[in-house]
């Protein structure tokens, strides 16, 4: 832009002892400290910056490669206000009316900091603003030592996960306590390495803190062979999941066909039955009876046939005997059905609850801090209710230990729109209310809750709102794009405008668990620690041959014993 388009622009450059000649040379100060721009115009989250051809040429041959990116989309200023200096991101940019007008654009506040008035550089940053500036306040290229020190943090625990966009050396670091502590989501498309930056997540968390207790929802058994060292694998093999510990919406969901009257019928009768076979344990005589439907006390399966075969005999009409009849057929079905001996082995009668929540919350840890629970092998018409009641087990258990000293659990749940689907999709299972109460409540009792899914427009607003700490990944679909730009500060509007334009492995990270909205590149991961959701190369596999008949024979061996 040329000082006569801009008659204020040069007069602030003079005011400042500035040599427009010389901006950006060898022979002159470095690019750092030189104005790049002139603040147009101020709003409460950000404004207008009229930025100078000449000098964007000048920092774009700067070796910084913060100072080179400086002026482009997605990228950083400082502007000066007062005694403060203000980090900006650029959201937009657009040529003038006039060609010699240069580059208007748009940028969003991020923070604010002081200058040290030795070396100039910005120190003390803070997120929010407290000062703005005016118009006519200088902008300045953020060169790599600033933004070092402000993505480097502030003392406080973190874990690196990458390098911050566009430099080549500044760490992403993710504040640990702030990330769990107030939930997060990763979102992305499918093929976006989005499973492979949750394990790498989780493989720095569990390295900061080998006595975490991490539970981890997987429904595709990918992540085993990421965490087999590390982590304890529990599927339908060896999890051990006793039905006793269903609380009585759990059972009706498992237990009850029927729908509209019959199944308010159905459930009523359970109710009573229920609660009858948990009072013959002694356990609850133990108790003094003060037990309830839902209290996980052991009852035995045969009790409550027996005792539903008890109440059926007390009729006197042949026809009211048919919600009996259902309830006695399904129970029958379910234990001889070989898929459900995870839940209904007899094995699992005795009070082993003290045991199952020890080796599933990893208390203690025992050099294992995670457990992922592969719930592929789970029958399709129950995995819902396997993952409620993980979930309220989780929820449960941290309310009625909160007299104790803290034990905080982390649930990570993949595929979280399949469980907490939004209003349009609900079902009305009990796990989306489940992890909808410990999206909202869990914080309150140490429990923290991490959602990964790649439909995020399918997932329940009102808990996606919940959420602290959004890592969007690529998302190519143009609602998910809206839903997540809606749930995203104001001031990482600049960053989610570059969610279509992201490459494989790169994320746009903002809220409470950084500093600052961030572009990250994620650090490759070692091939033993990625989970197994590659996808399957066809120009490879397709040259080969060879076993083919076998090959087929063994899938339908383990496809007709359900992978037994």
């Amino acid at each position: 832009m040329n000082d006569m388009a801009n008659p204020g622009y040069s007069a602030v450059y003079e005011a400042q002892g500035t040599d427009r000649a010389g901006l950006g040379g060898h022979d002159a100060v470095s690019n750092a400290s030189q104005p790049m721009g002139v603040v147009l115009e101020i709003s409460g989250a950000g404004g207008l910056i009229a930025l100078d051809l000449q000098r964007l040429a000048e920092c774009g041959a700067d070796v910084d490669p913060s100072i080179a990116q400086s002026g482009l989309v997605g990228s950083q200023i400082r502007i000066m206000a007062g005694s403060n200096c203000l980090l900006a991101s650029i959201r937009d940019q657009k040529q003038g009316r006039r060609a010699d007008e240069g580059i208007i654009a748009t940028v969003d506040f991020l923070g604010e900091g002081a200058v040290d008035p030795q070396t100039g550089a910005l120190t003390s940053f803070r997120r929010g603003v407290t000062q703005y500036p005016l118009p006519g306040a200088l902008a300045y290229p953020a060169g790599t030592g600033d933004l070092r020190r402000i993505y480097s943090g502030d003392g406080r625990a973190v874990v690196n996960v990458g390098k911050v966009h566009p430099t080549t050396t500044i760490r992403a670091s993710l504040y640990i306590d702030s990330l769990l502590g107030k939930h997060f989501a990763l979102l992305g498309s499918t093929g976006t390495g989005k499973s492979t930056a949750l394990a790498l997540i989780l493989h720095r968390i569990c390295e900061l803190a080998p006595q975490g207790h991490i539970l981890m929802i997987d429904p595709h058994g990918e992540y085993a062979s990421a965490f087999r060292h590390t982590g304890l694998i529990l599927d339908v093999s060896n999890l051990q999941l006793p039905y006793w510990l269903m609380n009585f919406e759990e059972h009706c969901e498992i237990l009850l066909s029927s729908q509209g009257d019959n199944r308010q019928v159905d459930a009523e009768i359970l109710g009573k039955c229920l609660l009858a076979a948990r009072q013959k344990n002694r356990l609850a005589e133990a108790l003094g009876g003060r037990i309830t439907v839902d209290s996980p006390v052991p009852y035995l399966i045969s009790d409550l046939q027996a005792i539903l075969h008890n109440e059926m005999g007390k009729l006197e009409k042949a026809t009211t005997t048919a919600p009996y009849v259902r309830l006695k057929s399904r129970i029958d079905e379910l234990r001889g059905d070989p898929r459900f001996n995870f839940l209904f082995s007899g094995m699992l009668v005795g009070d082993t609850m003290v045991d199952v929540l020890s080796r599933m919350f990893r208390l203690p840890s025992a050099g294992q801090p995670i457990a992922i629970i592969d719930v592929s092998g789970v029958p399709s018409e129950v995995t819902s209710t396997v993952v409620a009641l993980l979930s309220r087990l989780v929820f449960d258990f941290s309310i009625w230990a909160r007299e104790e000293d803290t034990r905080p659990i982390l649930l990570v749940c993949e595929e979280a729109h399949r469980y907490v689907p939004n209003e349009k999709n609900a079902d009305g299972s009990s796990v989306g209310r489940i992890l909808s109460r410990i999206a909202k409540e869990g914080r309150k009792y140490g429990v923290s809750l991490g959602l990964v899914t790649q439909r995020p427009s399918d997932l329940a607003e009102g808990v996606l709102s919940q959420c602290g700490t959004i890592l969007s990944m690529r998302l190519n679909n143009e609602r998910d794009q809206a839903f997540v730009r809606a749930a995203m500060p104001e001031g990482a509007r600049g960053f989610l405008d570059s969610i279509p334009a992201l490459r494989n492995r790169e994320c746009i990270i903002c809220g409470e668990g950084v500093a600052i909205p961030m572009r990250v590149s994620f650090d490759d991961l070692e091939e033993a620690k990625r989970p197994a959701s590659s996808d399957p190369s066809f120009s490879q596999l397709w040259r080969q041959s060879g076993d083919d008949h076998q090959m087929v024979m063994r899938t339908v061996q383990r496809w007709r014993t359900q992978g037994r």
